[in-house]
This record gives C-alpha cells, structure tokens and sequence, in this order.
C-alpha cells in the first residue's frame, strides 16, 4: 500500500490533486492510503513552499500546481 499525503491549506488545487489521485488509483486498483496535511510548520519540514504537494512513502514528488494525469498515473503505478 502506498502512503501519499497531499500538502496544502486545502485549496481548490490541493482538493483537485488529492482527487485525481484517488481516481487514478481506483481505476489502476491500488490500494493507498491518502492523507491530507493542512498545518504549514509540517508542510514546510518537507521543505514544500509552493502548494499542493505531493509525497509518496515519503519522498516529496511535487510542488505547485496541478500535476498532470498521466504523471499522476505514473505515481500510483510505479
């Protein structure tokens, strides 16, 4: 199961992304657990400044704006 968490104040864009990626995953049939952090102080631990961003098992693998759906595909597969 993949842990992706989606940083951001909760913004139209935050709420996108964490859609697109529930989608991409139930279309792929990925199990993943999707956590939204919305308190600035841990956002920037993950040295994200620029919101929604994106982290899988750890690692951040975006920062601003909506990511696209075929690298959103490309996180849920890989």
């Amino acid at each position: 199961m993949k842990h992706i968490k989606i940083l951001g104040a909760g913004c139209r864009n935050c709420e996108t992304t964490a859609k697109l990626i529930a989608i991409a995953a139930e279309q792929a049939g990925v199990e993943i657990e999707l956590e939204k952090v919305t308190d600035m102080a841990k956002i920037i631990e993950f040295g994200v400044m620029s919101t929604p961003g994106v982290v899988i098992d750890g690692e951040v693998v975006h920062a601003g704006g909506l990511p696209g759906p075929d690298l959103v595909r490309q996180w849920v597969l890989d």
